[in-house]
């Protein structure tokens, strides 16, 4: 299992335990992560499961797909750091990773 760590845009803390091989927004999904809201279901159809990555695990989850960047465009109040969490797969390697979710997916 790998732990993923998401703060909330107030600050909250939720640990979630996940499977390498699953998305982060699967594993948010089935931990009841508020904020996530996945409309599309992970089909990367729209830019409501919407995540800051850390900017020290930027470089470590690799770069957005020229497909994601453009549903990145759509979202509100994107970053250098945004990424579709429906984008990306969990590794072993990506224990502890540290995500915020935007004010705007309540």
């Amino acid at each position: 299992m790998v732990k993923i760590i998401f703060e909330s845009h107030k600050g909250a803390i939720h640990e979630v335990e996940a499977d390498a091989g699953s998305s982060v927004m699967e594993s948010a999904i089935s931990n009841m992560i508020s904020g996530i809201l996945a409309d599309c279901g992970g089909a990367s159809s729209c830019a409501t499961c919407h995540v800051y990555v850390a900017p020290e695990w930027v470089d470590r989850i690799g770069p957005a797909a020229a497909s994601e960047r453009e549903l990145l465009e759509m979202a509100i109040d994107p970053n250098e750091t945004s990424r579709l969490s429906c984008q990306i797969k969990i590794t072993p390697e990506m224990d502890g990773l540290r995500l915020k979710l935007p004010a705007s997916q309540i």
